[in-house]
């Protein structure tokens, strides 16, 4: 009866819109205080809690090297690199921007940094070269999406803060995996664009191609020092985050000069409204699934489902479902830090990786 009026009250919350922060909120304070003899004290406890936790203050840090890379001008010179580079296949100007969004995912960390930075420079030029405009938007909004997946993440930081798990080894499960994606992505362009009769764009000279690699070679740098740092063992994935926001400052006023000194407090107020509304989801899903804990819905849910028979890869298959549509209503950190505590004990019970599952997780709230 608690689980059912959890979720029930969740749903009905999210269909009424109330905002997904206030919804994961009022449905675990109302499932206490008519299910439980918690005291709202403790609630209030375990919201401030849960910003305590040291993993989670990568993001704040990510968010602001994103917020000084859309605005310092390395979003146009990754693209300017990748067209230089693809421009001139077949589907040319559609498969750079996927390559702009996996290069740009590499050093923002963010979904929607990636698709608002790339996407407001190549949209208009993709149309302009012939691609139907919703081709085009179709095209950044798939794409975009990588930023989740390639590391560094700001979803797999959430992932890993809920369940425990190394961030930097979730990083590295990624890598693979986006890449296909990407591939795969570019190929599909690929047969899209030779069937809609793209025009071809003309190709590159070699010496227009390094200009633009030299002019890249700083924003791809950020991938080097952060991701080479953490498998180097210089620091964690938290203190990277931090180098990439300084790293990130630093190019933006002082290499590229595209932002000035008055755009600074802007940027910062920028990335805090994004970090703020972020970190409120992640603090009342994180009350939820203490609400989940705490009546041990995980532990019963596990015990059933490991009693029905399942073996690994169906169990799998159930997930990609489950997921797939919870990500179609919630957004990914939420989903997140709602299912990993209900999931998480029975693929360990089936002996699945939790850096696998991690994966699957990610690439379905990609996909959702």
């Amino acid at each position: 009866m608690t689980t059912l009026f959890l979720f029930v009250a969740l749903f009905v919350f999210l269909l009424l819109g109330v905002p997904i922060a206030f919804s994961l909120g009022l449905s675990s304070i109302l499932t206490i205080l008519f299910f439980t003899s918690d005291s709202l004290s403790s609630m209030a406890l375990k919201l401030f809690d849960t910003m305590h936790h040291y993993t989670l203050l990568a993001i704040p840090f990510f968010i602001l090297a994103s917020a000084f890379l859309t605005t310092g001008g390395v979003a146009k010179r990754l693209i300017r690199f990748a067209i230089a580079a693809v421009g001139h296949l077949t589907g040319g100007m559609a498969i750079a921007a996927v390559l702009a969004c996996m290069l740009f995912a590499a050093v923002s960390g963010s979904s929607p940094a990636t698709v608002a930075a790339i996407g407001s420079i190549v949209i208009g030029a993709m149309v302009k070269g012939g691609y139907p405009q919703k081709y085009a938007a179709g095209i950044i909004c798939n794409a975009g999406t990588l930023g989740i997946l390639i590391p560094p993440s700001i979803v797999m930081v959430v992932y890993a803060a809920a369940t425990e798990q190394s961030v930097g080894q979730l990083f590295m499960a990624g890598v693979i995996p986006g890449i296909l994606l990407g591939l795969m992505l570019a190929i599909a362009i690929f047969f899209s664009a030779h069937k809609m009769k793209i025009p071809l764009q003309a190709k590159a000279s070699l010496r227009e191609l390094l200009t633009a690699a030299r002019d890249a070679i700083w924003g791809l740098g950020l991938i080097i020092v952060v991701l080479g740092g953490i498998y180097g063992g210089l620091f964690t994935a938290t203190e990277a985050a931090a180098v990439a926001a300084v790293y990130a400052f630093v190019i933006a006023l002082f290499v590229h000069r595209d932002m000035r000194f008055r755009e600074v407090p802007r940027v910062f107020a920028d990335a805090g409204k994004v970090t703020v509304m972020l970190l409120f989801i992640i603090a009342n899903a994180m009350m939820f699934a203490h609400v989940l804990t705490t009546e041990r819905i995980p532990q019963v849910m596990a015990e059933t489902i490991v009693g029905w028979g399942l073996s690994a890869w169906q169990f799998l298959i159930v997930v990609n479902i489950l997921l797939l549509i919870a990500g179609n209503f919630m957004e990914p950190s939420s989903v997140l830090l709602i299912m990993a505590p209900i999931l998480f004990p029975i693929a360990v019970q089936l002996g699945i990786d939790p850096i696998h599952l991690g994966i699957i997780m990610v690439v379905n709230m990609e996909i959702g």
